[in-house]
């Protein structure tokens, strides 16, 4: 018995792997997919990051062309596209009414809420001069808030989906182990002191 299985865990170590028999039979081995990168336009933790990136970089001095092209580098794709068509036109001498106006996403596709509200405070600071900065702040805050919501309400609705297949097995095990015992104990004394 013993013998057998030192055969067999020296088959199973020397054994070659299905990739190596694929090569010996002249077939190509198989390739695993790539990792699935996440899309980060999708994450709304990446564009409040985003905007807070840009917000720094115009608290730091740096003028808007200059910020927006600095943060397109890595923000989201939506949010990237637009912060360098807009800092590409601002530096060609465009107004920022005219930069900062996009009807549609580069990529293709309409544009987020985030976005098209990047896209107006910018327009409106370029207009009135209010700190850009400060708005570009609040709506990074805004959009932590509603990823933190999405958060919340995503975890209490897993608590009620977990509740229901928990109540299925742990109910008709508690009415058996729990309260039949108790039941069948207190009518047989009952039946035995001949109340009934």
């Amino acid at each position: 018995m013993t013998v057998a299985a030192v055969l067999l865990a020296v088959a199973l170590l020397t054994a070659a792997g299905p990739s190596t028999v694929r090569v010996r039979a002249g077939l190509s081995p198989t390739r695993r997919p790539a990792p699935r990168r996440v899309v980060a336009g999708s994450d709304v933790l990446a564009l409040a990051a985003g905007l807070e990136v840009f917000a720094l970089c115009l608290t730091a001095g740096m003028p808007v062309s200059g910020a927006a092209a600095a943060t397109a580098r890595n923000a989201p794709p939506q949010l990237a596209g637009i912060l360098r068509r807009g800092a590409d036109l601002l530096a060609l001498g465009a107004e920022p009414d005219i930069a900062w106006s996009v009807r549609d996403s580069p990529e293709g596709g309409a544009l987020d809420p985030a976005t098209i509200a990047v896209l107006r405070l910018a327009r409106r600071s370029g207009a009135s001069g209010a700190a850009l900065a400060t708005g570009l702040g609040e709506l990074a805050a805004q959009c932590r808030g509603e990823a933190e919501h999405a958060a919340r309400a995503a975890a209490e609705r897993a608590g009620v989906l977990i509740a229901g297949p928990l109540g299925l097995c742990f109910l008709p095990a508690f009415v058996c182990l729990g309260i039949v015992p108790v039941v069948a104990g207190l009518a047989g004394d009952v039946l035995r002191s001949g109340l009934l």
